[in-house]
């Protein structure tokens, strides 16, 4: 079964093969940008790092041409320029169709006008010391008072100085003169004494184009991540497809058939056949109801008039707890013993199924509580792994089969008595358990690569 796995993750592994490689260059390429060069340059005083001979330190006070606060007006549906806020600059990008209008006195505006080649810069708020290249400009348009715009002499690039603004020593700098009690915020003056490393400039376009080239890889990767994430998704359903079908292990011509099992448990069991499934069961495996191996518990809610019910120490699930998955333990309200003994208890090691709204959500309960009616539990009998049965429930399977059977009006449901008659795909108990133990296997080492993604 190695195979198996191997298919499902080599994707994953390349991704993260190409993810480290990429990291690599672009550290390197960024430790470039900023000059941070650990060589046999010579050793410069009272400034934060060491440059290249020909590079100079300097400030943004003293290459900005202009460094102008933005225009206290008012924004409207209708008017002569479009008025650009803090807001309206989403992911280095804005939206110029979803950006209000403005009127403003046509001599003022002219100083207030944007220019391709401007960068402007959020002075306060949550989003301060971000910034905006304005690049491929077709509108009229000024900017609010929120923002700081910058504009650079000729022999300055805008995009190189836009780089800088994205740089970690930049935002150390921010980080360091931001000043405000409610909000953090960095005036005019803060903004130009920012200390900022500057090259010859046919050097900060090949640094430009460079930053812009692998910056441009970064993104790309970073749908990749989404689509990637996606992938881990769709592996675990086709991994749980595999695993009730009995195509995940190996059989084992010794384990005890699951219809002898159950004949053992229920000598009147009778043995039923799932038409609706094409696949092919293993000669050891035999399709049952829920009905037959499960007892199904409806969940309630006590008495919100007697508020003695509530506030104690006994877990009260909802369909929101289901969220946890593969470990419930913490629940959205707690009863206390007068409203736990007017509940029906649900043991851990049950499987709770949402069968009003949400259709189809699962937990595997690990601590013993209640739920509330639109939570159906299922109980394992002595037939079922009880984490089998929570996997079988989570399997697309299930799912589809769940939904097709909920009934709605205005809202979708599946009352306990179609949920019994719901079939399960049983193997021997001893598969059951080797089954258990290689999805959790595989999800284990799925699970720790989406969380790397977002590390």
């Amino acid at each position: 079964m190695r195979i198996v796995s191997d298919l499902f993750l080599y994707p994953i592994i390349k991704f993260f093969i190409l993810r480290d490689t990429l990291s690599n260059i672009l550290s390197n390429t960024l430790s470039i940008t900023l000059g941070i060069m650990i060589s046999d340059m010579p050793h410069y005083e009272n400034v934060p790092f060491e440059v290249p001979e020909n590079w100079e330190w300097t400030t943004i006070g003293e290459i900005a041409s202009s460094i102008l606060y933005g225009v206290s007006e008012s924004a409207k549906e209708e008017g002569v320029y479009k008025l650009l806020r803090i807001t309206d600059i989403q992911n280095n990008k804005v939206d110029w169709g979803s950006v209000p209008f403005t009127d403003y006195d046509e001599k003022k505006a002219r100083a207030y006008l944007l220019e391709d080649g401007d960068i402007l810069f959020a002075r306060t708020g949550a989003t301060v010391g971000k910034s905006y290249l304005v690049e491929n400009l077709n509108e009229q348009a000024i900017y609010a008072s929120y923002l700081i715009r910058v504009q650079t002499p000729s022999v300055i690039l805008p995009s190189y100085i836009k780089y800088f603004f994205e740089s970690g020593f930049y935002w150390e700098q921010i980080s360091l003169n931001s000043v405000g009690i409610g909000q953090p915020n960095v005036n005019g003056t803060t903004l130009a004494a920012l200390t900022i490393p500057i090259p010859p400039y046919q050097e900060q376009i090949r640094i430009a184009e460079e930053a812009n080239k692998w910056l441009s890889i970064i993104d790309n990767l970073d749908i990749e991540k989404e689509g990637l994430s996606k992938y881990i998704d769709g592996t675990k359903s086709k991994i749980l497809e595999l695993a009730i079908h009995g195509k995940l292990v190996p059989q084992d011509s010794n384990d005890e058939p699951a219809i002898e099992l159950l004949k053992r448990i229920n000598p009147s069991f009778v043995p039923c056949d799932n038409a609706h499934d094409t696949n092919q069961l293993p000669d050891s495996w035999c399709w049952t109801l829920l009905d037959d191996v499960c007892t199904l518990i409806t969940g309630n809610t006590p008495n919100k008039l007697h508020s003695e019910y509530y506030g104690g120490y006994f877990p009260f699930y909802k369909p929101s707890d289901l969220d946890a998955g593969r470990h419930v333990t913490i629940a959205s309200e707690y009863l206390t013993d007068e409203g736990k003994n007017v509940s029906r208890i649900i043991p851990k090691g049950s499987t709770s199924i949402c069968c009003i709204g949400s259709i189809g959500k699962c937990g595997y309960i690990e601590r013993e509580g209640t739920t509330n009616q639109q939570i159906n539990t299922a109980v394992p009998s002595l037939a079922l792994d009880p984490l089998y049965l929570y996997y079988f429930c989570n399997s697309i399977y299930f799912i589809d089969e769940l939904t097709a059977d909920s009934s709605a009006i205005t809202i979708s449901i599946v009352n306990k008595s179609k949920l019994g008659k719901m079939f399960i795909s049983l193997p021997p108990i001893k598969e059951q358990k080797r089954i258990v133990a290689k999805i959790e296997e595989l999800f284990a080492v799925l699970d720790e690569i989406k969380e790397s993604l977002d590390a």
